[in-house]
């Protein structure tokens, strides 16, 4: 397969997945195990062309992050509980991501523990699905500082490949009392300093690589980082409504799914 081709299904499963509660890492490393290429030769692909994804959201909800601006200039008090909220999100991630990032590129490595992780993740949709009560707080503004909080420290547990940044914050949120379109749009939001972050390491660690022939270059990453940034346009504007309608369940199922078919692959 061309390296060409690699890079539009991986732009592709980056767009889908992302945004939506399956793992789009966890996706990723059983696409590689499956097209059968060198997992050190894409990592840094891998995690640039999540920019892409980015610049959906940002292109998304342009709109609120204008007000937001705005608001944060006229020192307006939902526009800096809104910020507050993202970036006290974030730090446990910033911080613990750092801290355990050797052993996280470890796990990069494994599908198995992806599989494993899908499964586990879809029981745990449906067991909070079931369990928790309906949220009542609306918007990221009125998020409680505290729940901000827990949604960042339950956001770390998606560096264990599989389990998924958004359905991990989303989730998290849930379980805290944040209503589904809320949590949806909280974790879109914290996903936009938490992946500039990790590519911006990436980027940085792997600079000299990027324009060496042992890696992906910079073109098909820009490339790659364009199809995924169409695909995840589409993808979260029907995921928003999906989920408002019929909640997260159908991802739970087709994580279960996914999970089986990857274990009965890698054996």
């Amino acid at each position: 397969m061309s390296d060409w081709l690699t890079v539009l299904i991986l732009g592709i499963v980056e767009g889908v997945t992302e945004f939506l509660p399956v793992s789009s890492t966890g996706h990723l490393i059983l696409a590689g195990a499956l097209l059968g290429y060198d997992e050190k030769y894409w990592k840094v692909f891998n995690v640039v062309i999540q920019l892409g994804a980015i610049l959906a959201i940002v292109a998304l909800y342009w709109r609120t992050f204008w007000t937001v601006i705005l608001g944060l200039l006229r020192r307006e008090a939902g526009a800096v509980r809104f910020t507050r909220n993202i970036l006290v999100a974030f730090l446990p991630a910033a911080v613990i991501g750092l801290a355990l990032h050797r052993q996280v590129e470890v796990l990069l490595g494994k599908p198995l523990v992806v599989a494993v992780a899908l499964i586990a993740g879809g029981v745990a949709i449906l067991a909070i699905e079931r369990l928790a009560r309906p949220g009542d707080i609306r918007g990221v503004a009125e998020v409680p500082l505290t729940t901000a909080v827990g949604i960042g420290f339950i956001q770390c547990l998606a560096m264990v490949p599989g389990v998924s940044r958004s359905g991990a914050t989303i989730l998290g949120a849930l379980s805290l009392g944040v209503e589904r379109r809320t949590a949806a749009e909280f974790s879109f939001f914290l996903a936009i300093p938490t992946m500039l972050g990790a590519s911006a390491l990436e980027i940085v660690k792997n600079r000299h690589e990027l324009a060496a022939t042992g890696s992906v270059g910079l073109s098909p990453i820009l490339f790659g980082a364009s199809v995924a940034f169409v695909v995840a346009l589409i993808v979260v504007r029907g995921f928003v409504s999906l989920v408002s309608r019929h909640g997260f369940g159908p991802f739970a199922w087709y994580r279960i799914v996914a999970g089986i078919a990857a274990l009965l692959w890698l054996q």
